[in-house]
């Protein structure tokens, strides 16, 4: 027999944190997250999330042991943004038990059934603007930084609760060191016609803080049109710039002027999940060694986001922003990139992405599941 338990106490969180840790042990390709980060993301005192959304957190027991977990959450951004009553569910992990499944689904729906919601949408962790969509194919390959990885029975717990696909997200992945020669030339011919200026994010703390500013403006003019697309407040910013800012290659950080005025930016973070798959969620003086020997020696990177405004989308500038990343990524050592995630409708980024001689290598689903 099922139960749901919500999270209330310390312990709880702690056994909602840790079953993944058991659930993938024999995975080679999981990468756990810090355990401290988790604390952390789930403390309504440092994760800006809270401020202006409702989150429960929930346990699946069966004969004394948890067997599952599920978040369950609103998001006010979302449904002022686009006008709708969708409800959230996130960080579903579960043995292959369909009723345990079906209560932890269940549970979420409900949840949001009470705060007035008619759709149930998910996973998302809390939102689009964390990791999100659950791996349905792809299982291979270990993901990189702010990506996940799932269990491949997923999809048919999904399918057997009576989930549907919303929408597909692609993962691209290309090899940094073989630029295209037509795409050089094109690139450089743009650039040089329209007068664009692509630098990087600026070394300099206080101009750095600048940058930041400027690409959170960017970020919200170009994403807003966007399926799904919800606006980053400044609660969620300062949380998502104090994780991510220890981990910055400045160099990867693009901002694209047009005239003087910003009209793009790209995000790309060296992948630093190499480094967290040897420190197992821990930090101690091994693992902390582990992590520093690997970071000098990280290969690869993701493009995380690749934003421009409206009135520049069709005149080159997502060329130039991905041609600098080429260029700025080799002598940094990186040699193989993904650019994730692509929605799988996004003609003009799959257009970009296939000139590249980028492949789709996983696909990620979102699931959408009418509340009655």
């Amino acid at each position: 027999m099922v139960e749901i338990r919500p999270v209330h106490t310390r312990k709880d969180l702690k056994q909602f944190i840790m079953l993944p840790f058991r659930l993938y042990k024999n995975v080679p390709n999981w990468v756990p997250p810090l355990i401290k980060d988790q604390f952390d993301f789930f403390n309504p005192e440092k994760n800006g999330y809270y401020d202006h959304s409702e989150v429960g957190l929930f346990l699946a027991w069966e004969d004394g042991r948890v067997v599952g977990r599920i978040s369950a959450q609103t998001n006010t951004q979302h449904n002022i943004e686009h006008k709708d009553k969708v409800g959230f569910f996130g960080f579903f992990e579960c043995e292959d038990n369909q009723q345990a499944a079906d209560a932890l689904l269940k549970t979420a729906m409900d949840w949001n059934r009470s705060k007035g919601m008619d759709t149930l949408r998910g996973p998302m962790n809390f939102s689009v603007n964390e990791e999100c969509g659950m791996l349905v194919d792809g299982f291979d390959t270990p993901p990189y930084v702010m990506m996940t990885h799932h269990l491949p029975y997923y999809n048919n717990l999904m399918e057997g609760a009576g989930f549907h696909k919303a929408k597909d997200l692609l993962a691209y992945i290309y090899d940094v060191t073989a630029l295209p020669e037509k795409i050089d030339k094109a690139a450089q011919y743009v650039i040089k016609r329209n007068h664009y200026v692509v630098k990087p994010l600026s070394r300099n703390k206080k101009q750095m803080a600048e940058d930041i500013r400027t690409i959170f403006h960017v970020y919200r003019k170009a994403w807003q049109y966007n399926w799904g697309a919800v606006p980053m407040t400044e609660g969620e910013l300062n949380h998502l710039v104090k994780t991510l800012l220890p981990l910055v290659q400045p160099d990867l950080v693009l901002i694209a002027e047009a005239e003087g005025v910003p009209a793009g930016f790209m995000l790309a973070l060296p992948n630093y999940n190499e480094v967290l798959k040897v420190m197992n969620g821990r930090i101690n003086p091994i693992t902390i060694i582990r992590a520093w020997l690997k970071s000098r020696r990280i290969h690869s990177a993701r493009v995380i986001t690749l934003g421009v405004i409206k009135e520049y989308q069709t005149k080159g500038i997502d060329l130039a922003l991905l041609y600098h990343s080429f260029k700025n990524g080799i002598p940094l050592g990186i040699r193989k990139a993904e650019l994730s995630w692509v929605l799988e409708d996004n003609e003009m980024m799959i257009r970009e992405a296939e000139l590249f001689n980028a492949k789709v290598y996983k696909t990620y689903r979102i699931y959408d599941k009418e509340i009655v």
